[in-house]
């Protein structure tokens, strides 16, 4: 029954940032989190605060305008006290020619007593970096900002960093 009811908020909080609401997902994390997007783009980065949160979910409104999160399936495993929780969701943004841009993103996040501890998002960054170089190249020049990190991004290490 549980996860049941984690599965519902998971979708509604998904529904909400597809409306262009992103509160619900903040009130969602744990006083203390890590949230890890993948990939050296505006988009990627390691958040660790409430307020970088903010500032990177506006960027990501400004960057795709029109943005769906389109949930494909939602697992959820665990207790209470050390939840996780797989997504499946499809990222879906609307090309000025009609035509949508999409992405399967994946993600993984951890759950403790009913706040979120840890997100790790992965997705196609090779079909990102190549959508951003594109609205870089249409005179929008945040699509090639750094990323949004309130913590060293990338981590460094043997082929981490674009020399």
């Amino acid at each position: 029954m549980y996860h049941a009811i984690v599965e519902r908020k998971v979708r509604h909080v998904f529904a909400r940032l597809s409306a262009g609401d992103f509160q619900p997902m903040l009130d969602t994390l744990a006083p203390r989190f890590v949230y890890r997007f993948e990939g050296e783009s505006a988009i990627g980065g390691l958040r660790t605060s409430h307020e970088s949160m903010r500032l990177w979910w506006e960027r990501m409104y400004r960057l795709f305008p029109g943005l769906r999160l389109e949930v494909k399936d939602v697992v959820v495993g665990g207790g209470p006290w050390h939840l996780r929780i797989f997504t499946r969701i499809d990222f879906v943004k609307p090309m000025p020619d009609g035509t949508p841009y999409v992405n399967v993103v994946m993600q993984r996040m951890v759950m403790r007593w009913g706040r979120i501890t840890e997100v790790h998002t992965l997705e196609d960054t090779q079909r990102c970096a190549r959508l951003l170089a594109w609205q870089a190249g249409q005179g929008k020049a945040e699509a090639v900002a750094a990323p949004i990190s309130d913590v060293e991004w990338p981590l460094a290490g043997p082929f981490l960093r674009v020399a």
